[in-house]
């Protein structure tokens, strides 16, 4: 079981969670019921695990050759393929059963997930911009909370400003994140900004990228929100974007958790907004 826990990398999941109730609470202007938060929850963490399983399923000949990723369970055959692909068909039925029980209009949308979780690792195949590509697939996780709450196309538009926040946040450490493996994608033909123009550029494009998600969140602030708590969480989160940037050198703290942190104040930045704090 221990093998099942850390492929899973379950604790990943507070990267996403708290923007998928972000989303949520943006649409119920305030929080949804205990039923609902375990539904979403539920379809949540699923989806997180079938993302990160096809991820490793697609790229485990890439993770094989790469000295950082060569010990990965399925590159170094401590799970075999079968296995992650019976964990992840379970998974998937637990998140499709979970969309199915929220709403029957969360169920017709649960494909689009699914189909961007299996494109996306293709990307760093054929463009160095795939880590925006990443962070369109991130998008979705505020859009899915919002769906959960309000099976609607109505009135998205602070939900897309949040979603745009996740783009461009998202791309950002997915850059700085990519600087690791900067030799070994030149070398390889793996397709990141890092290895198209050197890592000291692609910083700059990071730091670009989280400036507009900022500025998302700037806008979300001016045109819905209220209150002077909400204002210093946006100076906070504004704070954390710039100093993982100035730790980018230093990637695990950077990566994990610096954007658990964001995450979360991200997450009392809309609950505060909402209520005028």
């Amino acid at each position: 079981m221990s093998i099942y826990a850390s492929f899973i990398k379950l604790e990943h999941s507070l990267f996403s969670l708290p923007l998928l109730f972000a989303g949520a609470y943006l649409a119920a202007k305030g929080w949804p019921s205990l039923r609902l938060t375990f539904l979403i929850l539920m379809a949540g963490t699923m989806a997180r695990i079938v993302a990160l399983g096809l991820n490793r399923i697609i790229d485990r000949h890439i993770d094989r050759r790469n000295p950082r990723t060569k010990e990965r369970h399925l590159a170094s055959g401590i799970m075999t393929l079968k296995e992650a692909f019976v964990l992840i068909s379970i998974c998937l039925v637990l998140y499709v059963f979970s969309a199915w029980i929220i709403s029957d209009f969360c169920l017709k949308l649960s494909w689009i997930p699914i189909l961007a979780f299996t494109v996306y690792p293709y990307f760093k195949r054929f463009t160095h911009w795939s880590h925006l590509g990443l962070g369109l697939v991130w998008s979705l996780v505020p859009l899915a909370g919002y769906f959960a709450v309000e099976p609607s196309f109505e009135n998205l538009t602070p939900v897309i400003l949040l979603g745009l926040f996740c783009t461009f946040w998202l791309a950002g450490f997915d850059i700085i994140y990519a600087t690791q493996d900067e030799e070994f994608d030149r070398d390889h033909l793996i397709h990141s900004l890092p290895a198209s123009m050197g890592s000291k550029r692609a910083l700059k494009w990071a730091s670009f990228f989280h400036f507009v998600a900022f500025l998302m969140l700037s806008v979300l602030y001016a045109g819905w929100f209220s209150g002077a708590i909400t204002v210093m969480l946006l100076f906070l989160i504004g704070l954390l974007l710039l100093w993982e940037q100035m730790v980018s050198r230093y990637v695990e703290v950077a990566f994990f958790k610096m954007n658990v942190l964001i995450g979360f104040f991200v997450l009392f930045f809309i609950y505060s907004g909402m209520k005028g704090f």
